[in-house]
């Protein structure tokens, strides 16, 4: 039995639509964010020392990281549909965008977070107008910048394709899933309507809604 390590408000909500995809049968164990710091509770460390989320169980064996998670259930699944052959056009399109949501999307997404929490933080008052300064010069003149660079490169690409690596939905999309539901969460998306459709497209498939009615809507407010 596959065992999902699920924090709320955490990544691990597209492996779960992932597992549904897939048919493949899985338990979930919960776990609830410090309310007041917001971090993954100690009790996660028990099953991997970074104590993070997602983290799957199968067997004896632990997985963490999502692309790796994503790799090990797509093999245990194989042969799948959900990935394109890896010498085809699709599958270096797969590959690609299968990498490029932690590696090149996330990272501005978590910057503006964590500048965007930067002026709420405990401080003397007299610092709180600098640190407001700082917080809106870093998101003005670099983090929303590069994040609005991505955001038009991944529209263009789904006006002229209906999924991610192609005309086939795959686990790509999934992958993506994350950081562009983020996006929409903190109203990033306006003038971006390939991506809006395409989010549209991806929620209404009967496997994210079977993790929707299992779990609870995603949520991603972290004020």
């Amino acid at each position: 039995m596959i065992i999902v390590h699920h924090l709320e408000k955490s990544r691990s909500h597209r492996v779960l639509w992932l597992l549904e995809e897939l048919q493949l049968d899985y338990e979930v164990k919960h776990y609830q964010r410090d309310r007041k710091t917001m971090l993954a509770p100690k009790s996660l460390a028990r099953v991997h020392p970074l104590g993070k989320s997602p983290v799957i169980e199968h067997d004896d064996i632990v997985v963490a990281e999502t692309g790796a998670i994503f790799e090990y259930l797509l093999a245990l699944a194989a042969p799948t549909d959900l990935r394109p052959p890896a010498d085809s056009a699709a599958g270096r399109q797969f590959s690609f965008w299968l990498h490029y949501a932690e590696g090149s999307l996330m990272p501005p997404m978590l910057l503006r977070l964590v500048f965007s929490k930067l002026p709420q933080q405990p401080m003397p008052f007299f610092v709180r107008p600098v640190a407001r300064a700082i917080s809106a010069g870093a998101m003005q003149s670099f983090i929303d910048p590069q994040l609005h660079k991505h955001l038009a490169f991944v529209d263009a690409e789904l006006q002229r394709q209906h999924w991610l690596a192609g005309e086939a939905f795959s686990a790509a999309d999934v992958m993506l899933s994350f950081p562009l539901q983020a996006c929409r969460a903190r109203d990033l998306l306006s003038g971006y309507a390939s991506i809006s459709d395409w989010l549209q497209r991806c929620e209404a498939r009967p496997a994210w809604q079977s993790v929707e009615a299992r779990v609870g809507a995603l949520d991603l407010d972290f004020s």
